[in-house]
């Protein structure tokens, strides 16, 4: 199973990668649900071990983005690779929680050659369903990061595994996401049955973004995800 593990420093991604954490997604704006990082956080990171996916959301307002805002994007996910990412993290929506097409196909194409995830934007969509199939025509978006449209991936495990599902045919992968921990792991993945899933708060010292990544809590998803295959 592959765990990624949301970093937003250098120290975090080396804690991630030494307790054997698959990928990192590096952000900034914890708080803000996750906004673009600085080039010099992402050259750092890009030079550990780990693949790492870089967030590219220029603000944290909503996820609707102008002509200027997406050229942004567009120059962000240029310099990702420039710097050694080995993947991005994006997503876009119309006034109508709906899938940008229209701005998605210019970042698909920025991004290629990139592994691209799109993320819990997906969970502001009007039809989740209608929305994974859209997304299920793209074959450079590797999976779709979703809590199912709740707040926590916990309490959506029903719809979860509908959207797991929907993707078993397709190349998209779906990973579950937002309130996972050590704890409750075991519990969901028994009825959701994802092959990845992404650790924000749950890998932290009193679950808690305004402390540092615990290996031990790394561990203790390896070990469930381990009892699991």
């Amino acid at each position: 199973m592959i765990i990624e593990v949301i970093a937003d420093s250098v120290s975090d991604a080396r804690m991630a990668q030494v307790a054997g954490a698959s990928r990192i997604e590096l952000i900034s704006g914890a708080l803000e649900g996750g906004l673009t990082p600085s080039y010099g956080l992402i050259k750092a990171v890009c030079s550990l071990r780990i693949p790492v996916n870089v967030m590219i959301r220029p603000h944290s307002r909503s996820f609707c983005y102008t002509p200027e805002e997406l050229e942004i994007m567009i120059n962000d996910i240029s310099i990702c690779r420039e710097l050694g990412a080995t993947g991005v993290v994006f997503g876009v929506l119309t006034d109508q929680n709906e899938i940008d097409k229209a701005a998605l196909d210019q970042l698909i194409e920025a991004a290629e050659g990139l592994d691209i995830t799109f993320h819990r934007a997906f969970d502001e969509v009007t039809d989740q369903i209608k929305a994974l199939r859209i997304l299920q025509t793209y074959p450079e978006i590797s999976r779709v990061l979703t809590s199912g449209g709740d707040e926590k991936a916990i309490t959506a495990t029903t719809r979860l595994q509908q959207l797991v599902k929907e993707s078993e045919k397709s190349h998209l992968k779906i990973m579950a996401g937002s309130g996972l921990t050590a704890d409750n792991t075991a519990q969901f993945l028994a009825k959701v049955r994802v092959k990845e899933i992404h650790i924000g708060s749950g890998a932290r010292i009193n679950a808690s973004f305004s402390h540092s990544i615990d290996p031990e809590k790394i561990a203790a998803f390896i070990k469930i995800a381990g009892c699991l295959n």
